[in-house]
């Protein structure tokens, strides 16, 4: 597991790449995600309306901000579902509430990027992580 990049250094790597090495770039994205314990790939955490198997587990840091944990048995979707935790990962569940992720998403086009099936959960996922916020909020 690497470092998570920036999602600014992402958005400039981004705009320079063709279709084939936007998959790579996501499907490595994918790769730095902190490993999910099996044990937490439940029916809880699994986020409804995706094509592939996703879960997300959030964690509360000692100071009150939400780290979340996610998976997907899909590469690209583990990329994606990475990219959605870059624009808020360990931010205090009001900034979390109040972040405009579908703006932060919107340079990355994923909606013409990816096939419908692959982007139809994205929704979703940003729902999960929002109402997450709300509830420690």
């Amino acid at each position: 597991m690497s470092q998570m990049p920036a999602l600014t250094d992402l958005v400039e790597e981004y705009e320079f790449l063709d279709a084939d090495d936007r998959y790579r770039m996501l499907i490595d994205l994918g790769r730095t995600l902190e490993p999910m314990p099996d044990a937490l790939k439940t029916d809880a955490t699994l986020v409804r309306g995706c094509s592939a198997a996703v879960w997300v587990y959030p964690t509360v840091l000692d100071d009150g901000r939400l780290h979340f944990l996610a998976d997907s048995n899909a590469a690209i979707t583990k990329g994606i579902i990475a990219l959605v935790l870059l624009t808020v990962q360990d931010q205090a569940p009001a900034a979390i509430a109040g972040t405009d992720i579908e703006g932060a998403l919107a340079p990355f086009d994923l909606r013409n990027q990816l096939s419908s099936n692959r982007t139809q959960g994205i929704p979703n996922m940003i729902a999960l992580i929002r109402e997450t916020a709300l509830r420690y909020s």
